[in-house]
């Protein structure tokens, strides 16, 4: 599976007639490439140059008299099989700048409903425009409304955009992005449970924590998020059961207690405690969560919240144990 889109490097001068050499008869003749007029200006002393594919594909390469930098979503020529990897903040600005330019417009072009939500198209552009995952992960918001159950994608998106607008995970785009894959189909449990990191940060941010995602600990596992304020640093783990109606529990109460002793008997137990446990059960339907709600489970482990969000931006919930965070301005607590 090829992974989200990344830039290719390399520390040598290109002339044009090598582009057309090493790049454009290969993939010419591979894939049915051909060289189109790009559709931005780079500035600088920056050449470029695009390249679409029979299939749909597209490719960019930028270059100047000591460097060049490659990337598509399309098969890769074998002049720049052993180049570097770089992200989209380790490359000069003007390459990333009409990088992005490139792909926004043809993602919205293939895509115009998203352009109405522009900076959840460019944080997610990675996997938007990758190779395998540039169908399900678009159909994963526009059929699927990202995970939320009885809500249209005009919503749902919006939730999204409104919190990816605040730029508060611009700095860990290309590894918060990555969580939704790039499989060629759509898997709504794995892809929701991603979603769930998001809305987690999001509840997080209204509380008031700065957030980092993906904190590595001694046992060699990774947490999901360190919150942060003056007084607090609490490492946060996030799981999303499954609605009652997709798995073999007895019903909405049995799918948190289970999935939660999943998580709490796995990552969290070898952790050996001190973690908050998020049970995020936003993908329940009203009567589901409903049965929760006036149950309150116990989760098996502690502390822990345990939540539903609404893509309008309702959020409630209960806890378990002495939760270390204050989340009373982001969350409406049951208990």
């Amino acid at each position: 599976m090829a992974r989200p889109l990344r830039f290719r490097y390399s520390p040598a001068s290109w002339s044009e007639e090598r582009v057309r050499h090493e790049i454009l008869q290969p993939l010419r003749s591979n894939i049915g490439a051909r060289a189109v007029a790009p559709r931005f200006d780079i500035g600088a002393d920056w050449e470029t140059h695009r390249f679409e594919m029979q299939n749909g594909d597209v490719a960019l390469f930028a270059r100047n008299a000591e460097e060049a930098y490659w990337m598509g979503n399309t098969e890769t020529p074998s002049s720049l099989w052993k180049t570097d990897k770089f992200g989209w903040r380790e490359v000069p600005y003007h390459v990333s700048r009409w990088t992005k330019r490139e792909l926004l417009s043809t993602l919205h072009e293939e895509d115009p409903w998203l352009a109405d939500y522009p900076h959840l198209s460019w944080f997610f552009l990675p996997v938007f425009m990758s190779k395998d995952g540039r169908e399900s992960t678009r159909a994963f918001f526009r059929e699927h409304a990202a995970g939320f159950p009885d809500a249209g994608r005009r919503e749902t998106t919006g939730f999204f955009e409104e919190f990816l607008r605040t730029g508060v995970l611009d700095e860990y785009r290309h590894v918060m992005s990555g969580k939704l894959g790039t499989s060629d189909h759509v898997d709504r449990v794995r892809m929701s449970a991603a979603m769930a990191e998001f809305i987690a940060a999001k509840i997080l941010t209204d509380a008031g924590y700065d957030v980092e995602p993906e904190i590595e600990v001694t046992t060699g596992h990774s947490l999901d998020f360190r919150a942060e304020d003056e007084n607090t640093n609490v490492l946060v783990e996030v799981t999303r059961p499954q609605p009652p109606i997709n798995r073999a529990a007895a019903g909405p109460v049995a799918a948190v207690r289970d999935t939660a002793e999943t998580k709490t008997n796995g990552q969290l137990a070898e952790h050996g405690g001190g973690a908050v446990l998020f049970v995020d059960c936003s993908s329940f339907r009203d009567d589901a969560w409903n049965a929760v709600r006036a149950e309150q489970p116990d989760v098996r482990h502690r502390p822990a919240v345990v939540y539903r969000v609404r893509p309008d931006g309702r959020v409630e919930g209960y806890t378990k144990g002495r939760v270390p965070l204050d989340l009373a301005g982001a969350v409406d607590i049951l208990n």
